[in-house]
């Protein structure tokens, strides 16, 4: 009897866990020049979009890529695969994997920390370049694909959202004069708070 009641106890032990786990937000870990900071993934929000951002991160795709656009009180702007080379700098913006994916648009808020697919004026044309809110901005609600939530390294973003910028060609103030550089990407299997 007490040898049905373990293999039972085992059982309903590993069903609790395996709930646990299918119910599991990831995270993404940003380390920075600046310092860390963690995503929370909206995988149930924006399925193609999380997958497509997993993939870059497991290639190691936006490593050694920097924040090249900062508009204060707004949004960061990173992912660009061209802002590795500095001759590159007029074409910062404009790089991406090669493809594009489509958009998935909700009714997610672009609340501070959210992370959301960057595009050129059209969500089905995102490919690898995000954004992160600074602030609350309705704005993008509707029009981007958030897939995603700060939940650790709130002091990293707004000092990222703080350094010195520079004009752009268009008159913008918002090229960062000093690099913030995204080091490394890493994925990782969270309990934290779901979507």
């Amino acid at each position: 009897m007490k040898v049905l009641q373990s293999i039972f106890g085992i059982w309903m032990l590993q069903g609790l866990c395996f709930a646990l786990n299918s119910t599991a937000a990831e995270t993404i870990t940003m380390k920075t020049s600046l310092g860390s900071m963690s995503f929370e993934l909206w995988s149930q929000t924006a399925p193609k979009t999380v997958m497509n951002f997993k993939k870059l991160v497991e290639k190691g795709f936006y490593d050694g890529t920097a924040f090249h656009r900062v508009i204060r009180g707004f949004v960061i702007y990173g992912g660009d695969p061209l802002t590795k080379d500095s001759t590159l700098e007029s074409k910062w913006g404009t790089g991406g994997p090669g493809y594009v994916i489509e958009g998935e648009l909700g009714d997610q808020k672009h609340d501070f920390g959210v992370i959301s697919m960057a595009h050129d004026g059209n969500p089905n044309q995102a490919g690898s370049r995000f954004l992160i809110c600074l602030a609350p901005s309705p704005v993008l609600n509707g029009r981007y694909t958030a897939f995603g939530k700060l939940v650790g390294g709130a002091d990293v973003l707004k000092k990222i959202g703080n350094v010195p910028v520079k004009a752009l060609r268009s008159g913008e103030r918002s090229r960062p004069t000093k690099r913030v550089e995204v080091i490394s990407m890493e994925l990782s299997p969270s309990t934290g708070a779901k979507e």
